[in-house]
């Protein structure tokens, strides 16, 4: 492995000084920082003819209540270094759970980044990308010198913030974030908090793994106060155009997710979701999913049969307007009880939706074996009734 040497800095009455320091692989160095996650910004300007500018930044951080003052660095190299060096201002778009596309977006070379990208307009004309997490619009400090970047400290001057999940990056990748003890979730199937987080820790990898595996995109759910709820997606390399966020409630009928909760969770449970969606698609009397309680019946009973779970060409209103292809299966506890649904899904178009997917087998086992490691024993299965 091919060693690059590295140099500490000091910086002493605005001079920088280099003193020699051990040698780093910078790959390997890269790496390892990515262990510390971080949020995702998109940090905006306007420079001295109007244009808009903007890149995709995680070296964000506070660095003051009093006064208000916040630091990003950007690298010297950068192409958009000269702007953001002149700038006066630049406004913090910290990044929302659903906004990957756009933080690539802002992260690649693209020469009109802002095409198409709904914004407003905050102090001094700056860009303040919608439907972002929070905002925060600066005026700058000062910069100082960080070896192969410069540090930008800002002033903060006005902010906003929703009650919109953040985005998250480690590791390389984007990533979702949730509550340690995972808020209401699975209360009522008998878990601990501390047994709800070990379940989850277990998993999480599981889900990153086999995403990576399939190169599909991959989600894990549980049974929340409302039903089926999302909290991890993984994207293949092909993302999906649906909204994906933590929190996303699945329909039980209709998505591959909710069947298999449909399916093997105490009727007690599921009862009032089931009767509503019945009551709800009898109304419509045309679309997807069953219309009575007897083609109900029958779903569920061939997801018990077969121990996986399909949605074909599927749309969820607000989540998606492309047709999507799901298969589903239970990831069980101790008690027999599933605690997480694991889905593969892909655009109906591309995703092949018939039983002799490929993909099946290997979700199967995935589960078996997260399902084992809860302590599931197959004789001890729960069987809905």
């Amino acid at each position: 492995m091919e060693e690059h040497a590295a140099a500490s800095t000091d910086f002493d009455n605005g001079t920088l000084h280099q003193s020699a320091s051990a040698d780093f692989d910078v790959r390997e160095l890269r790496t390892c920082l990515g262990a510390f996650v971080t949020g995702v910004t998109v940090i905006t300007t306007v420079d001295r003819v109007g244009s808009l500018h903007g890149l995709t930044a995680n070296s964000f951080n506070s660095v003051s209540l009093e006064p208000p003052l916040i630091l990003w660095s950007l690298q010297i190299k950068a192409r958009s270094y000269p702007v953001f060096g002149k700038a006066e201002r630049f406004t913090i778009n910290i990044r929302a759970a659903d906004q990957v596309a756009l933080a690539k977006r802002f992260a690649g070379p693209t020469q009109d980044k802002f095409q198409g990208v709904p914004v407003t307009y905050g102090i001094g004309g700056l860009p303040l990308i919608n439907d972002c997490a929070a905002y925060l619009e600066c005026r700058k400090e000062a910069v100082y010198p960080g070896g192969d970047h410069a540090v930008f400290l800002g002033r903060v001057e006005a902010m906003q913030r929703s009650d919109r999940k953040p985005l998250a990056f480690g590791g390389g990748k984007y990533m979702v974030v949730h509550p340690h003890d995972l808020g209401a979730f699975s209360l009522d199937l008998g878990l601990t908090s501390t047994a709800q987080v070990d379940a989850v820790r277990i998993a999480r990898p599981v889900v990153e793994e086999l995403s990576r595996q399939l190169d599909m995109t991959v989600g894990l759910a549980v049974w929340g106060n409302h039903g089926p709820t999302i909290i991890q997606w993984e994207e293949g390399s092909q993302p999906l155009a649906v909204t994906l966020r933590t929190g996303l409630v699945l329909p039980l009928l209709t998505s591959a997710t909710g069947l298999v909760f449909a399916a093997y969770l105490p009727p007690p449970l599921t009862e009032g979701f089931i009767q509503a969606e019945l009551t709800a698609a009898a109304q419509k009397r045309t679309g997807e999913g069953p219309k009575t309680r007897e083609q109900a019946e029958a779903m569920l009973q061939d997801v018990r049969n077969r121990g996986i779970a399909r949605a074909i060409a599927t749309i969820v209103p607000s989540v998606n307007e492309q047709g999507i292809n799901a298969f589903s299966a239970p990831i069980f506890n101790g008690n027999g009880v599933p605690v997480f649904a694991l889905t593969v899904m892909g655009h109906s178009g591309c995703f092949d939706g018939s039983w002799q997917n490929p993909c099946l087998a290997q979700l199967k086992d995935v589960a078996k074996q997260l399902s084992q490691r809860l302590g599931y024993d197959e004789g001890s299965a729960f069987e809905a009734t």
